[in-house]
């Protein structure tokens, strides 16, 4: 006996007779059966086990020839078919594919000699439920196996159909997220200001660049370059614990609030504080908890002077180029506050230090330096500005490529585990109100 019997081990008679065994599928159904096969003899033994074991369960047609079996497929009405695979007009594993093809749908089991069981165990990989011996099936094994066929393929089908339903699901989804990339894309900075505001982006007094790379499709990494007064910038950095769509959608949030909180940008305290009531306004009603670092920079291209407030972000960098000294900012002043969305009235102290011509402040997310290697050692703060004090002669653009590049190295791969976002602001010189143009004068 082939692999019907294995399925069978272990099912009483009478779960088969009353139809438990295989669920309802059969089940007080009358089945139509094409029976394919030429020896007369063993398609009336097959009959005869049939109208014993199962009454009028089955209905049987027969056919000795495989054309004419696909002719009365191509008519339709049928539940299932009993084909040998050596018949007159078709010989071996090609009467079964051509079966399969015509009728995916229905369920096939093989009638087989003994000889042919390799061929018979070929079709059942192909798509046949089972496989049967001539010979060594007696009724209740046959009606079990028909059974069985039918319910397999009941659950085979039913399964398909989920599956073409998940992949559908799953398309939609990627295209929701492709679309949210997009869309994310859109929210960072297109063109950086130009500070102080009479100057073109190209003559601005302090220059920007940015590197961004979400870990997934969306990401849960935010910044913003934007003009706060007619000579200072502002510049926020965001990390919202977590990451695909609920961090972004968190991001998008954070961009909103930026925009409608800028008439107390200035204040870089005042201005995280209302961020983080802002937040937990809003999303107070969700069930999970949520939180967020941020940093948040106001740099004044007239005076040099750099106001800044931390919500538990790292510290940027600060360059000096001219010395190739890197310090971290906050060792001028390090007050700092709370993560946003942790406590509903946290303080966070404004924090105040100096910048000269030629200096660079570098601020980053996590991302950038908690990257493992392959030992499990991570890159570190301390790996990160040895990077920055070794290529901080080149162009901002070209040095936060090569941190990026350093830190794929060490790792060994191209991929980040987290996002990455890393964004720098050079003081190329303090501009004088002298620069600015006389309204008066150009009427």
């Amino acid at each position: 006996m082939g692999p019907g019997k294995d399925i069978l081990d272990g099912v009483s008679e009478a779960e088969v007779t009353s139809g438990a065994a295989s669920g309802s599928a059969v089940e007080g159904d009358r089945v139509k059966v094409l029976l394919i096969e030429d020896n007369p003899g063993d398609a009336r033994l097959i009959e005869i086990m049939l109208e014993e074991e199962a009454g009028t369960l089955f209905e049987i047609e027969q056919v000795d020839r495989l054309a004419r079996g696909l002719e009365r497929l191509r008519e339709g009405g049928y539940g299932m078919v009993l084909a040998d695979l050596s018949l007159p007009d078709s010989q071996g594993l090609e009467s079964f594919q051509q079966l399969h093809a015509l009728a995916p749908e229905l369920p096939i089991i093989v009638l087989s000699g003994l000889r042919d069981t390799t061929i018979a165990l070929q079709a059942v990989h192909e798509g046949a439920q089972d496989f049967l011996i001539k010979g060594h099936v007696d009724g209740a094994m046959l009606v079990r196996a028909m059974r069985y066929a039918i319910e397999r393929k009941r659950l085979t089908e039913q399964l398909n159909k989920y599956a073409e339903e998940l992949r559908s699901k799953n398309a939609q989804l990627e295209a929701d997220f492709n679309m949210a990339r997009e869309i994310q894309q859109v929210f960072l900075p297109q063109q950086y200001p130009g500070i102080p505001s009479w100057l073109e982006p190209a003559q601005s007094a302090l220059k920007f660049a940015h590197h961004y790379l979400p870990s997934a499709a969306v990401g849960g990494d935010f910044f913003d370059v934007f003009q706060v007064t007619d000579s200072s910038a502002g510049i926020i950095i965001c990390d919202v614990m977590g990451h695909g769509m609920r961090a972004a959608l968190i991001t998008a949030v954070m961009r909103g609030l930026v925009e409608e909180l800028v008439p107390v940008a200035d204040d870089p305290g005042r201005f995280l504080a209302e961020v983080n009531r802002s937040l937990r306004a809003i999303l107070k009603r969700t069930r999970e908890p949520f939180l967020a670092t941020a940093f948040y920079l106001v740099a004044d291209a007239q005076s040099g002077e750099l106001r800044y407030s931390s919500a538990g972000h790292p510290s940027p960098f600060r360059v000096q180029k001219r010395n190739r000294r890197v310090e971290l900012l906050n060792s001028a002043d390090p007050q700092h506050g709370p993560a946003l969305g942790l406590f509903e009235k946290p303080v966070y102290p404004t924090c105040r230090a100096q910048a000269a011509p030629g200096d660079l402040i570098v601020l980053f997310t996590d991302g950038i330096y908690e990257t493992l290697n392959s030992e499990g050692e991570e890159f570190g703060r301390k790996r990160l500005a040895q990077a920055v004090e070794r290529y901080c002669g080149l162009s901002k653009e070209r040095l936060l490529d090569k941190l990026v590049q350093e830190v794929r190295q060490f790792a060994g791969t191209t991929e980040f585990e987290d996002d990455v976002c890393l964004v720098a602001m050079e003081v190329e010189r303090l501009a004088t109100i002298a620069e600015k143009p006389d309204s008066s004068s150009s009427q």
